[in-house]
């Protein structure tokens, strides 16, 4: 069983993978298929069912173990074509040939650890229910042993590993998030945020933030599209360190919103950024541009973590944070003439779309509604997302799916679809922007026992036609391309620049461009996506 999940193990998922992620999975895959043996083979002793006759015995583990040698052999000599077709289909070079041994290598040594934990628990397990067995019965020992042992292995993991990584983890991105990057200067103009009369320090900002607000197009970079006017876009970002309370970060960036007039922008986006804090700038690029800069954003960090641990270690402070900043802007917002006031939007990006999405609650704006949110990436804990692909329209398939109507909520992928939908969008739109091949968005943890509807026909554009579910192997084969996977732009978790373009074209209908300038413009986003 271990050999044959080893073997499995090798199929394509959803992006490519490198010889050292493909041994680290096969290595799991296999003792994974071992430990699906050995359950087995216990069950078989405890409903005492017949074994095979001891001289059959030793002759039938032979056959077995040449059957599933040979079949691990011919996955792993297909394994460098799956993966080729893969890069092949994202528009990679093919790479060398798959190096058996070292897979092999990493896979073996991995079994071995977690076969050396297996073991370790069942040892301490054991130790523990013969001692109990002094003084309570037999059986009642046996599960109290077992229960002890798992809390104690998970204070061990938990308590003492994970925090210390998490503690130098913390201690190293926090370094890297004060580091003063030589290339991005401070502003000099003192309408920018950053500058010396803006009301958010630049040295507080945080490495993301300066990166931020120093990136962009200027009103000259707009002006080569256009002949229409055009004005400098407007960026505020308010940092960690300049304070440790949300409301009072949330009072600053409105402050600041305020101060370089914002709200007289016919734009206003309200961005959360990743869990570094991170602003895709090929998110935001396009927006400036069709608005022919006409637009202000704002965003506000709640880490210095990659989002993965973000997640893990501070789960509640990109929502807080969230909530923080667009109660505040929002709050202001309703106060403004209907008339007299920019449109508001919502964006976040992958760990960012999932705390948009938590910043606000319906009830709270249904009388004064903002006028629409671009989410790309989603992760598949998004609650809003995960409603609208579960109650899709049966005719549709979960990687591009249709929400009723179309009137409210709608998804594209790289060929476009929020111009699809039965009924006109509404003035409030929700826009998902998702790749079939983004781990983040698909992953489901309960494809270590059923078929997510995703792999099922039709597929998505950009998943290999190779691909097969396999109970458990699939899973740890997800979770490896969500952690460590890598794409070019337009696939997996890396979105373009010229699909952001096609969807915000979509989302706020910028007007008074034609058709000639709006094509230019996309192939000028085509080509920085190279």
């Amino acid at each position: 069983m271990g050999t044959l999940f080893f073997a499995l193990s090798m199929t394509p998922t959803l992006l490519p993978r490198s010889e050292i992620t493909q041994g680290v999975i096969s290595g799991l895959a296999l003792a994974s298929g071992y430990g699906v043996g050995v359950f087995f083979i216990w069950l078989w002793s405890y409903f005492e069912l017949p074994k095979p006759k001891s001289k059959n015995q030793a002759l039938v583990q032979i056959i077995a173990g040449v059957i599933f040698l040979l079949i691990a052999g011919f996955f792993l000599w297909h394994a460098s074509g799956w993966q080729n077709s893969l890069r092949q289909l994202m528009g990679l070079e093919e790479s060398a040939s798959v190096n058996p041994f070292l897979i092999g290598s990493i896979a073996i040594a991995v079994f071995l650890g977690v076969l050396l934990v297996a073991r370790l628990f069942l040892i301490v397990k054991e130790n523990l229910a013969r001692k109990l067995e002094k003084y309570i019965p037999r059986r009642v020992s046996y599960v109290v042993g077992l229960i002890t042992t798992f809390i104690l292995f998970w204070f061990i993991a938990n308590g003492l590993l994970f925090s210390s990584l998490l503690r130098f983890a913390d201690s190293t991105y926090q370094q890297i998030d004060t580091l003063i990057e030589p290339e991005f200067d401070q502003p000099d103009d003192p309408m920018k945020t950053g500058s010396v009369a803006s009301l958010l320090s630049w040295d507080e900002m945080g490495r993301t933030g300066r990166r931020f607000l120093s990136t962009g197009p200027s009103s000259d970079d707009i002006r080569q599209f256009t002949t229409h006017e055009v004005k400098e876009p407007i960026r505020v970002y308010v940092g960690m360190h300049v304070s440790e309370s949300f409301d009072e970060r949330a009072s600053l960036a409105l402050e600041e919103l305020k101060r370089v007039n914002a709200f007289d922008r016919s734009v206003l986006v309200i961005i959360t950024p990743t869990g570094t804090g991170w602003v895709d700038p090929a998110a935001i690029d396009p927006l400036e541009y069709l608005h022919r800069g006409d637009i202000a954003s704002v965003a506000a960090q709640y880490s210095y973590l990659p989002s993965p641990l973000s997640l893990l270690a501070e789960e509640e402070f990109g929502a807080d944070m969230a909530r923080a900043l667009f109660r505040t802007v929002y709050n202001y917002w309703t106060e403004l003439p209907h008339d007299d006031r920019p449109k508001l939007y919502l964006h976040g990006l992958s760990l960012g779309a999932l705390n948009s999405d938590r910043s606000f609650d319906l009830f709270d704006i249904i009388n004064d509604p903002f006028h629409g949110a671009l989410w790309s990436g989603p992760p598949f804990r998004k609650s809003t997302w995960r409603t609208a692909t579960i109650e899709r329209n049966p005719d549709t398939p979960a990687w591009l799916p249709r929400f009723r109507d179309g009137s409210v909520i709608r998804f594209a992928n790289q060929n476009g679809g929020l111009e699809a939908g039965d009924a006109e969008w509404g003035s409030f739109r929700i826009a998902y922007l998702q790749y079939a091949s983004d781990p983040i968005t698909f992953f489901d943890p309960n494809s270590f026992r059923s078929e997510p509807d995703w792999i099922r026909e039709p597929r998505g554009p950009d998943v290999s036609p190779d691909l097969r579910w396999f109970p458990i192997v699939t899973m740890l084969q997800l979770a490896a391309d969500m952690a460590t996977g890598e794409s070019p732009p337009g696939y997996g978790h890396e979105y373009a620049a010229k699909h952001y373009f096609d969807s915000w074209l979509a989302l706020t209908e910028p007007g008074g461009w034609s058709d000639e300038e709006l094509a230019r413009l996309r192939t000028f986003f085509e080509e920085r996506d190279q």
